[in-house]
């Protein structure tokens, strides 16, 4: 029986069989290299999740943004509901590295801000890779840069048991010398606090406590507690603490990373004196010997991942340990997991791309005297070192570049859709007026208008946005129901508008780059591509089969390309689409399939977290007595006799605290199940709970 079980309402179908047939077929010949060229609603996700399942193996699948990451984790989440799923991203929600400019003179700090919760799904994602074989991470390109060695983070680890010999006072200082904080308020994520002669902690990757007592030099007692209600959730026998931090060394490697540090200082300090940079001599000089009394005193300081060549005894140039180390790996060193790149003409060239711009500046900190040589090892990975690293590969691409098709081994092909959509059709009118033709507007709005009065929409792109803004402005003087779109407008904002050209309150959008990848508009019918034989970015072929296929969700659908000339560009995606036609219409006429129209329900996101908002704060602020009862039923027994004897407003008091508290916990619930959505909502509601009990209690006084 293999390690993955997968969980679906239906079978793969169209060319999802096929896919997966050759894709297995190719891992087991040991092939390095594949590509899934699938196109837009082919269900490629699923492809792969019936190819983890065939293949049992610990799976990283690399994606090009955090949303897109976001995304495809819920997605293999509900595929793999029993399995270890877990979502590992760069944990800033703010982050500026450390620079220098020498044109200006201006030193910039890194200035970040970790989101916690982040960092505990990044250590939850270590941990079950060190300690389960069914598991899949979904990643951003932040998976190539320096983590800390899997082996120090592993070995220091805690493992409690029942009846185990142990001091208390030993035991914190274990908990300490991990990067636990000890606290005396509520208990957050790698925290722990003593309480007679308990201890209680919340391990960094969940958001449970751990109750352990002890009793005559001895574990008495351990307790999996819920922290909002105190509800006692199980009894282990024994559990595991892992360290708060992934950059971590033992004291023997730490002593000897002290004394390397010193020795590369000392070498710097000789260069620039002799360089005559004396102002640099002694801004490395005093950085350093900070650094290495923070590090000597407590283990740790900040920017400690500078000196990870050292801390890990690695040479210079050495590649750092990453994500990719806590992978499991063979007897003779290789990887033996499987990796899947999503979207990857987009992808690889980030992940190729990370070194260099890495690489420029550090080593303008370095020869500025911010930062010693060793600093520049603390990188992400070359692409040659990430490629040794991933074994065996799998692209994701509806436009494949011609990298993946150099490189692999096979191209695997998912054309055929399980709904019998075929790609849309392609016409081809001339940009500039000839004699009764109108030009590229005025034959978009004649389109446009048959379009609409049969009850379709429409898209429009073009190349600026002061191009969008304006059409869509000369579209609604012409009477037709138009808006433009592109990045000045704020997320919440574009959300809106697609959500009302969706519902029919308008019939155009006119956009640029925004309409071109990961949009599902099932209503759009036409789709009028202006200026398309201008070559670049924009109207490259990658770009033009992107934004062709938005019409592939309507059995209407249709493109004009308005050109005054044949760019390559253009030939290849039209060449392209027509073939992905030909091998759909042949399919659906060998299966009697007739295409439909995805009919997809509209669900108003904006709408529904205004009124979500407003619904829930306004319930938790009247404290009515449903808001009473909730709160209630959350109340220990030691908490219910304190309320019966309080004052109104005393009363009022607990009932916010518990109320704040049950909202932390399902927005903390929100966020683990990725539901960023939700959790931004809740966070709001906390905000103002927290604002209106501030004020009450100001007011009472």
């Amino acid at each position: 029986m293999g390690v993955f079980k997968l969980h679906s309402d239906w079978a793969p179908a169209g060319d999802q069989p096929e896919a997966i047939k050759k894709l297995m077929a190719g891992l087991k010949k040991g092939m390095q290299k594949q590509t899934l060229l699938g196109v837009t609603g082919s269900g490629k996700t699923f492809t792969i999740a019936n190819v983890i399942e065939q293949y049992s193996k610990p799976t990283l699948i690399i994606a090009h943004n955090k949303t897109l990451a976001a995304q495809l984790a819920q997605e293999y989440r509900e595929f793999f509901p029993d399995h270890a799923v877990h979502y590992f991203v760069s944990y800033y929600d703010y982050y500026q590295p450390e620079a220098y400019m020498p044109v200006t003179d201006t030193y910039i700090e890194k200035d970040a801000q970790i989101n916690q919760e982040i960092d505990r799904l990044r250590h939850a994602s270590t941990q079950a890779l060190l300690t389960r074989k069914d598991v899949i991470i979904v990643a951003s390109v932040s998976c190539i840069y320096g983590l800390g060695s899997p082996a120090e983070y592993l070995e220091e680890h805690l493992h409690i048991e029942l009846g185990m010999k142990i001091a208390r006072t030993d035991f914190l200082s274990n908990l300490i010398s991990i990067h636990f904080v000890r606290t005396n308020a509520d208990l957050s994520s790698g925290q722990f606090r003593a309480i007679g002669n308990k201890v209680e902690i919340m391990p960094v990757s969940e958001t449970f406590t751990y109750s352990v007592e002890f009793l005559g030099g001895q574990i008495s007692r351990i307790l999996k507690i819920d922290p909002v209600t105190s509800q006692i959730l199980e009894e282990p026998q024994s559990i595991f603490l892992f360290p708060t931090k992934h950059f971590l060394t033992n004291k023997e490697k730490k002593d000897k990373a002290l004394k390397a540090i010193k020795a590369e200082l000392a070498t710097q300090l000789k260069k620039f004196e002799k360089e005559g940079k004396l102002l640099e001599a002694e801004r490395i000089k005093r950085r350093t010997n900070y650094d290495l009394a923070m590090i000597r005193e407590i283990g740790y300081c900040s920017g400690i991942e500078n000196y990870s060549r050292h801390l890990s005894g690695k040479k210079a140039g050495d590649p750092p340990e990453t994500l990719l180390s806590y992978f499991p790996h063979k007897e003779d060193g290789s990887p033996d997991f499987l990796t899947v790149i999503d979207e990857s003409h987009v992808t690889v060239p980030q992940l190729g791309g990370m070194y260099a711009g890495d690489a420029s500046r550090k080593k303008t900190l370095v020869e500025f005297g911010f930062r010693l040589p060793s600093a520049q090892d603390n990188r992400p990975l070359k692409f040659p070192e990430f490629e040794e690293r991933i074994g065996q590969v799998i692209y994701t691409s509806a436009t494949p570049s011609d990298f993946e098709r150099e490189k692999s081994d096979q191209i695997v092909e998912q054309i055929i859709r399980p709904t019998g959509l075929i790609d849309p059709e392609i016409s081809l009118k001339p940009i500039v007026p000839k004699g009764k033709y109108p030009g590229q507007v005025q034959d978009f709005i004649e389109e446009t208008e048959k379009t609409i009065k049969g009850g379709g929409r429409v898209i429009a792109t073009t190349l600026t946005k002061k191009m969008a803004e304006d059409l869509a402005a000369y579209l609604k003087e012409r009477k037709i129901q138009a808006e433009y779109l592109h990045s000045d407008i704020k997320t919440i904002d574009r959300i809106k508008i697609l959500t009302q050209f969706r519902k029919g309150e308008f019939d155009c959008i006119v956009g640029v780059n925004l309409l071109r990848e990961g949009l599902d508009l099932p209503e759009v019918e036409l789709i009028g591509i202006l200026d398309a034989d201008k070559e670049g970015f924009l109207r490259s072929e990658t770009s033009l089969i992107q934004t062709i296929g938005r019409a592939a969700r309507n059995v209407l659908g249709r493109v004009i390309l308005y050109a005054d000339n044949m760019t390559g560009s253009m030939e290849r995606a039209i060449s392209e689409t027509n073939r992905r036609r030909a091998i759909q219409v042949a399919y659906n006429t060998k299966h009697g399939i007739t295409p439909k129209t995805i009919k997809k329900q509209i669900k108003d996101i904006t709408e529904q977290m205004e009124s979500e908002h407003a619904k829930a704060v306004n319930a938790e602020l009247s404290l009515d007595v449903q808001i009473f009862e909730r709160a209630s039923k959350a109340l220990n027994k030691k908490e219910e006799k304190k309320l019966s004897r309080l004052s109104d407003e005393e009363r009022k008091n607990v009932v916010y605290d518990k109320i704040i508290k049950l909202k932390e916990k399902e927005m903390s619930r929100a966020v683990k199940e990725l539901d960023f959505e939700t959790a931004a909502i809740l966070r709001d509601e906390i905000v103002v709970l927290k604002q209106k009990m501030a004020r009450e209690n100001s007011a009472e006084e």
